[in-house]
């Protein structure tokens, strides 16, 4: 690849194209006058009646990134993050305006002639002319580049893997008002060329692996396991349902295609069950006591032992479907709410501490809520039940803090009654319990 130096080295291999091909076709004896070929901005060019000389300039007035290789070769890290792979291509056209200046008439036309034809006819660089422009120059005596720029023979403009080509560009006449008006020069007859590519790639040190001492091959057909649903099961011997509250303990059924493979394991918030059902159609497991309650995400992980010693490497993981495992209220159809600190206000109304054990325990950064709303055993014709939501906090028995099964909320001017109990844990609610009519009756707290 090139480096830094390959911009200038393209202007200079213009350059001598240029200056080599007039003097071939004797432009100066068309002429009658010295012809020289520059590389300035137009503002350092001698205009002036007595100053103008017969001379074409190629002025490089832009760089754009090339679309085509800007994404090539991207950079990239070791596994450490800290060394590099490969050095990317910084890849760049050049725009030029090649402009004629004489002071006689007709002269600047005859010399931007000469100039398009000699691009025209040298459409891609040759990589010998890049060679030879670089260490010997026509137009410089004795012959040879000044030592200010003989480092452009360092480039290696000539052996980057892309060719060099030379585009004409079209211009309109605003475009060319707005370049000639920030150069702040006079206009001369001009026309413009994109040169494209020049790939610039650093010399930085990067790192190469040692060579592999074993290879292994392993040949595993493509089979992606999907989830199209998820059941539980209370108990053994109960029916499936994929509409009841999930409970710690519950079995859980992933439904779905393609879940068999050689090892199989689900992957809940990346704990790693290993299911004791597995078929192609099905996995099942029964839920960890100690998982939390609140949404989860799980998948269907397969892999496949492969290395020496041989090691599980995941080969494919399912799609992820979330769901909400709810806590359980410890002893729901007896006396599950312990009552402290109870006040009887002044307005009838009742405040105290309750607290209750939920299973399973509780984390100290899950968000917890206690919902009561009003019960009436009998008939509570039109009169319409309160409802409250209080802050919960988990009793911390331990320290430093950790899972805890007990939880209490500080209720305040609760109506004297009794109160179906809820609990919430990062959205995930308790279960309530229906009679045979289908009306809530437990778990209940009585505050009088």
């Amino acid at each position: 690849m090139s480096s830094a130096l390959a911009i200038a080295s393209v202007t200079q291999v213009l350059r001598d194209l240029l200056n080599t091909g007039m003097l071939d076709r004797d432009v100066s004896g068309t002429t009658g006058e010295n012809v020289t070929v520059t590389c300035l901005p137009p503002d350092r060019i001698d205009t002036s009646a007595s100053g103008e000389q017969s001379q074409l300039n190629l002025f490089m007035y832009m760089v754009t990134p090339n679309q085509g290789w800007r994404n090539q070769n991207m950079p990239s890290l070791n596994q450490q993050g800290n060394g590099m792979l490969t050095n990317p291509y910084l890849a760049l056209d050049l725009h030029y305006l090649l402009s004629a200046y004489s002071p006689n008439e007709l002269h600047p036309e005859i010399l931007l002639g000469y100039g398009m034809q000699l691009l025209f006819e040298t459409p891609v660089l040759p990589r010998d002319a890049i060679r030879n422009s670089l260490t010997l120059s026509t137009g410089f005596s004795p012959g040879t580049l000044p030592a200010n720029l003989r480092s452009l023979a360092t480039s290696g403009l000539a052996d980057q893997v892309e060719m060099i080509k030379i585009v004409p560009e079209a211009l309109n006449t605003e475009e060319i008002s707005k370049l000639w008006t920030a150069f702040q020069a006079n206009y001369r007859p001009t026309t413009a060329y994109k040169v494209t590519v020049v790939l610039i790639q650093a010399e930085n040190s990067t790192n190469v692996a040692l060579p592999v001492r074993e290879r292994k091959l392993y040949v595993q057909p493509f089979n992606h396991p999907v989830i199209n649903s998820i059941q539980s099961q209370a108990a053994p011997g109960q029916p499936l349902s994929s509409n009841q509250k999930i409970l710690t303990g519950y079995r859980l059924f992933l439904n779905g295609d393609q879940l068999k493979g050689d090892i199989v394991e689900a992957d809940i918030d990346g704990d790693m069950i290993v299911p004791d059902i597995i078929t192609p159609s099905q996995v099942s497991f029964i839920l960890p006591a100690d998982l939390p309650a609140g949404v989860h995400t799980i998948t269907v992980d397969q892999l496949k032992a492969m290395g020496t010693p041989p090691t599980d490497r995941s080969l494919f993981r399912s799609n992820a479907v979330a769901f909400t495992l709810s806590p359980f209220i410890v002893d729901p159809f007896g006396s599950p709410v312990t009552i402290t600190n109870k006040v009887d206000n002044s307005d009838g109304t009742v405040s105290a501490t309750l607290s209750l054990s939920l299973n399973p325990d509780v984390l100290p950064t899950q968000t917890i809520m206690l919902l009561l709303n009003q019960y009436f055993p009998g008939s509570a014709g039109n009169v319409a039940p309160n409802n409250y939501s209080f802050p919960a906090q988990p009793v911390e028995p331990t320290s430093p803090p950790g899972p805890v099964a007990q939880v209490q909320a500080q209720v305040n001017r609760v109506i004297a009654g009794t109160y179906l109990v809820r609990v919430q844990v990062d959205g995930a609610e308790s279960p309530v319990y229906s009679d045979a009519t289908g009306k809530f009756y437990a778990p209940t707290v009585v505050l009088t």
